[in-house]
């Protein structure tokens, strides 16, 4: 059994949850952003995964999961009323940003949480090899 092949997918996992956890952490803080540099309201990322396969001595023998895209939301935002604030139209309508705080909320969990998942399995195979060492003493 090879114990490296597997920390090999599981890095491949750990990689893609943490590019999760940034994008969801970025919509968080924009979450009340009406105007980005471009002067639109910040528009919700969404992250996509894709399976990859990982290629050994020539032959494709693993499957991992990488980022496939990193893209924006395009549901528009809510429109509140509030003539007072600076990007209120003439209407005094203000498009917010179409982040869901409770959506972002449920992302961040279940996105730490299968990161946790894999660090467990890295801290799993990392002990099995060093057990595996102290067989030969």
């Amino acid at each position: 059994m090879n114990l490296i092949s597997g920390i090999d997918v599981t890095a491949g996992a750990l990689n893609a949850q943490k590019t999760r956890l940034d994008i969801v952490a970025q919509n968080i803080a924009n979450a009340q952003t009406t105007r980005t540099p471009n002067g639109t309201p910040y528009q919700r990322q969404i992250v996509s995964f894709e399976s990859e396969l990982i290629r050994r001595n020539g032959a494709a023998s693993l499957q991992s999961v990488r980022v496939a895209s990193v893209s924006a939301d395009r549901s528009p935002g809510q429109q509140v009323h509030n003539p007072q604030h600076p990007d209120a139209g003439k209407d005094g309508l203000v498009t917010m940003p179409n982040v869901n705080l409770s959506y972002e909320m449920v992302d961040l969990i279940t996105a730490s949480r299968a990161y946790e998942a894999n660090l467990s399995v890295v801290k799993s195979a990392r002990q099995m090899a060093m057990r595996t060492l102290e067989i030969g003493k």
